[in-house]
């Protein structure tokens, strides 16, 4: 059987919305909907949170995670997420623990449900799907343009301008939830988008990201709209 664990990273600081893995959310910490959905998926031999904050600490522990301690130089703003768990998986290869799959579930989520991160464990297949991301459909077709200096626009995809929507493939983007990935790929790899990788497709209805103060806001809005 494989040995599947969860880690969410969950620093203390962010320039935009201050404490905001911890924000109070529908009566609730935010970081603790993420663990409470980890834990009801029943993938998990661990639900791990790695922080480098007392507080954030102390309240996955509430929520019935465990956590590690995150060393200083990964806790700043110009460290990448791969890098954490890249050194998280290490220091478990030295404690002589080791792993199959690993699921890194971003802490300010508080939409997505168990279902989404085990959609995207379940894609996981050695040598067929090394890597897989929860997705959601981008909501606009391709047209974008940029703004040049002198006021003129630029399309960003000029054989995709004029065609119409009806007429495009689909496109998703990476919505900043849930990650999952074969360990020994990962440590080649050192990116959460190495090859092959597969996307589990999450409503737009459950991705919203908090990144600012009035994301909560969207979400208390667009929480329970969709069907099930």
């Amino acid at each position: 059987m494989k040995k599947i664990m969860a880690l969410i990273p969950a620093r203390g600081g962010s320039k935009r919305f201050p404490r905001k893995n911890i924000a109070p959310y529908k009566g609730m910490p935010v970081i603790s909907y993420t663990i409470q959905e980890a834990e009801k998926t029943g993938l998990f031999d661990r639900v791990v949170v790695s922080t480098d904050d007392d507080e954030i600490a102390s309240i996955a522990t509430k929520f019935g995670a465990e956590t590690v301690k995150r060393p200083p130089a990964l806790a700043g703003d110009t460290v990448g997420l791969a890098e954490v768990c890249m050194d998280f998986l290490h220091t478990e290869k030295s404690a002589g623990r080791t792993w199959d799959i690993l699921c890194c579930l971003f802490p300010a989520a508080p939409l997505r449900k168990a279902k989404d991160i085990k959609g995207t464990v379940d894609l996981i297949t050695t040598g067929q799907c090394d890597f897989s991301v929860a997705v959601s459909e981008y909501p606009f077709p391709p047209n974008m343009a940029k703004i040049e200096v002198n006021g003129l626009l630029q399309f960003a995809f000029p054989e995709w301008a004029l065609k119409k929507r009806q007429d495009l493939p689909k496109f998703v983007i990476d919505n900043g939830s849930t990650y999952a990935f074969s360990v020994p790929a990962f440590l080649k790899a050192k990116t959460f988008h190495g090859s092959p990788q597969k996307g589990y497709l999450m409503p737009r209805l459950r991705s919203v990201d908090i990144d600012e103060p009035e994301d909560l806001i969207i979400a208390e809005a667009l929480d329970g709209l969709e069907t099930p």
